[in-house]
């Protein structure tokens, strides 16, 4: 796509990906392709690049979508996390989801986490800015509203534990088990949870990756960045 008004100070943004390529952890690669058109669709300039390629410290944002990849590696990923000039979600909040810790940490603040045991009946929440998005899963596209509830809960707790506004986590995703009666958050992914995006129907998928942009936008003028606000010198 060919940016119009080159006078115009257009954010280079990166979407991180990992370098060894295909799905190994975090983001899908073929639903996440429909995120850089929606990114273009609004008039931003983005692109997928692997997280260790020296380009993505020069990026004016950019979003996570592989939580680091080999393990051996974990140490150096948590490091560039805090090097780049602008990241989503930030590196405070990558690093303290990165330790499991986290859910016990989120039990103490309140929330009702089921720790140590595994379930089937998951219902992935996603969330992007301090909004809901979309679901999926044991509880399908609608679930109740105490399962959103849970989410919520869960993000007020992260953000408070992190001295950071709910708004400045470009994106969640919350699996919580149970039904309504027995809700219990299972884990919180704000470093690059699979969205699920290929759960959806086209006109749903369509949605969502718009909001998506939507925040992305949103984040770049809280940020001073915003794609039209600013003319080059």
């Amino acid at each position: 796509m060919k940016l119009a008004r080159p006078d115009i100070f257009h954010p280079r943004i990166m979407l991180a990906v990992d370098p060894r390529g295909g799905r190994h952890d975090g983001a899908d690669p073929d639903s996440d392709a429909g995120l850089v058109a929606a990114l273009r669709h609004r008039g931003l300039h983005a692109r997928r690049l692997p997280w260790d390629d020296p380009e993505t410290l020069a990026a004016d944002l950019v979003i996570l979508r592989t939580a680091g990849g080999d393990q051996g590696r974990r140490a150096e990923f948590l490091d560039w996390t805090t090097r780049v000039r602008h990241l989503l979600n930030p590196p405070e909040a990558v690093a303290w989801n990165a330790d499991r810790r986290y859910l016990a940490d989120l039990q103490c603040d309140g929330v009702p986490t089921l720790v140590g045991e595994s379930r089937r009946d998951v219902t992935a929440l996603v969330f992007f800015g301090a909004g809901r998005s979309h679901a999926f899963g044991a509880a399908g596209f609608d679930p109740d509203f105490e399962l959103w509830d849970i989410g919520r809960a869960a993000l007020r707790a992260a953000a408070e534990r992190l001295s950071i506004r709910i708004e400045e986590l470009l994106y969640a995703r919350v699996d919580v088990a149970g039904s309504a009666a027995d809700a219990r958050l299972v884990s919180l992914d704000l470093i690059a949870p699979q969205l699920g995006f290929s759960e959806l129907d086209a006109d749903e998928k369509d949605r969502a990756q718009r909001r998506f942009a939507v925040e992305v936008t949103a984040a770049l003028e809280r940020l001073g960045l915003g794609p039209l606000s600013q003319r080059r010198p």
